[in-house]
């Protein structure tokens, strides 16, 4: 919301926001761009009736400044919406869309294409090290984005990526998410078949050929599709430079570490072949891409323990996310310290995924879960069955009430060689 803000002031428009905490780094940026946000929602902050209200996906009935907008009958719509029509229409459109994988694919594929001279517009839900915001638009005929299957607004349950005209889509992976919106995999299965209605007859599906639950959405003739899997991806094995592999005898080297990075880098080099660029400038822009924060990103190393900060927020994710640590840091003691705050890791629902994909670690330690009280009593996540189970699979286990302890507990335990995630 504050990149598009920004990008709608430097087109000349007035723009004010409102928000219920206000705090850096989005304050900082607003503020340098004089951009004024209101803290707190009221009715008075639309006095003056704006000519255009973007409502985001967090406001619910009950807002105030919603409510007044629906009142007062001032023109609203959502962030999704203003996208397509102010930013996406004309251009062409990539949209990387799945439950895993969206913010590396797209960074990487957005550093492919401004490597190569591309310029692209991007908008993906992450900072990637190689530019300084998550957003940027410019006069390219390419726009990137980053698909979310999340609902648009309260007024519109749609997911937002049904919004943002994909030429170019890549499905990276299927699998139950989001239980506050979705009640099962077939609910998001309807949700993506309604995305990939949306390509057109010259556009093209990029997808993993690998998921079992990608395949029953792929039988269509309206569109070419594309399939990509580590089948495709020979001679791979990884160094401490990150994975190599070959495609179609073009070797490849990234930066990157773990299965899953070989196939959001696979569905990259899809995109780029089908836009016209060539393997040796895909390959060089790898071999500049600095990653993304908050994916695998290391903080640093006191006291020769190694720490790693990671957005995964979902078993599989979780699981994949350590498992590419060992492989980047062999027969090192492993910690994985998690903090279920998602709407789908507090509830029940992924109670045994969750277990054996921390099991995984050597230790775990899991934070309080958020927000609890919200949650109702028989679908919470059972903690004390979690800590057993993990404990079950060989991993030593923890749960704790809040930062200081967990810290107090990690120092004490950590040794030298040890990688903390």
């Amino acid at each position: 919301m504050a990149s598009v803000a920004a990008a709608l002031r430097e087109r000349g428009m007035r723009i004010t926001g409102s928000d219920a905490n206000v705090y850096p780094p989005m304050s900082t940026f607003l503020a340098a761009r004089g951009i004024k946000v209101r803290e707190g929602y009221r009715e008075e902050n639309l006095i003056g009736a704006p000519d255009l209200v973007v409502i985001g996906n967090a406001i619910s009935r009950g807002n105030p400044e919603a409510e007044a907008v629906l009142e007062r009958k001032l023109l609203y719509c959502s962030l999704p919406e203003l996208l397509k029509d102010t930013f996406i229409r004309g251009k062409r459109s990539i949209v990387v869309a799945g439950t895993h994988g969206k913010t590396t694919t797209a960074s990487l594929l957005t550093w492919v294409f401004e490597h190569s001279g591309l310029n692209p517009s991007y908008l993906i839900g992450g900072i990637p090290n190689n530019f300084s915001q998550g957003a940027r638009f410019t006069d390219s005929a390419w726009f990137i984005i980053e698909g979310d299957e999340y609902d648009t607004a309260f007024f519109d349950k749609r997911s937002k990526f049904v919004h943002y005209l994909p030429e170019v889509a890549v499905l990276n992976n299927l699998e139950f998410d989001h239980a506050d919106i979705f009640e099962n995999l077939a609910q998001i299965q309807t949700s993506f078949r309604r995305f990939i209605n949306l390509i057109p007859r010259n556009g093209l599906l990029i997808a993993n050929g690998d998921d079992v639950n990608i395949a029953p959405l792929l039988g269509i003739d309206h569109c070419p599709i594309q399939r990509f899997g580590l089948s495709d991806a020979t001679d791979l094995g990884f160094s401490e430079k990150g994975s190599h592999f070959s495609v179609n005898g073009s070797k490849f080297l990234l930066p990157l570490f773990g299965e899953i990075n070989i196939r959001n880098a696979l569905a990259v080099i899809l995109v780029a072949r089908h836009c016209g660029l060539i393997d040796s400038q895909i390959q060089s822009a790898f071999e500049t891409f600095e990653g993304i924060k908050r994916r695998m990103e290391v903080r640093g190393e006191a006291r020769g323990v190694t720490v790693i900060d990671d957005f995964a927020h979902h078993p599989t994710a979780i699981r994949e996310t350590l498992r590419a640590v060992k492989v980047r840091y062999p027969g090192q003691r492993v910690w994985a310290v998690f903090e279920p705050r998602s709407n789908s890791t507090r509830r029940s629902v992924f109670q045994g995924d969750l277990a054996a994909a921390l099991g995984d670690a050597d230790e775990v330690v899991v934070a309080q879960v958020a927000r609890l009280e919200q949650i109702p009593e028989a679908e919470r996540l059972d903690t004390e069955r979690l800590m057993e189970d993990v404990q079950s699979l060989g991993a030593q286990a923890a749960y704790l009430s809040d930062v200081g302890a967990i810290v107090n507990h990690v120092t004490a335990r950590a040794a030298k060689g040890d990688v903390v995630c």
